[in-house]
């Protein structure tokens, strides 16, 4: 954010949050697995979903 951005403002500097890339189904191998990629992915997503209630705190404006 520069002196000229508004207080919010969606910058380079504090980009949206993306959303963790959903595992394919062959990404499973199915052999019961002591953490899945099943559970990375819950766990990136509970992460990002985090991220994103904190982003969109400070940039009340931004689209949804």
């Amino acid at each position: 954010m520069t002196r000229a951005d508004p207080p919010g403002a969606v910058t380079a500097a504090d980009p949206r949050p993306q959303p963790p890339e959903k595992p394919l189904p062959t990404d499973c191998c199915e052999s019961g697995c002591a953490t899945c990629v099943y559970d990375y992915y819950a766990d990136e997503l509970a992460l990002y979903r985090e991220r994103l209630a904190a982003w969109r705190q400070r940039h009340p404006d931004a689209d949804t």
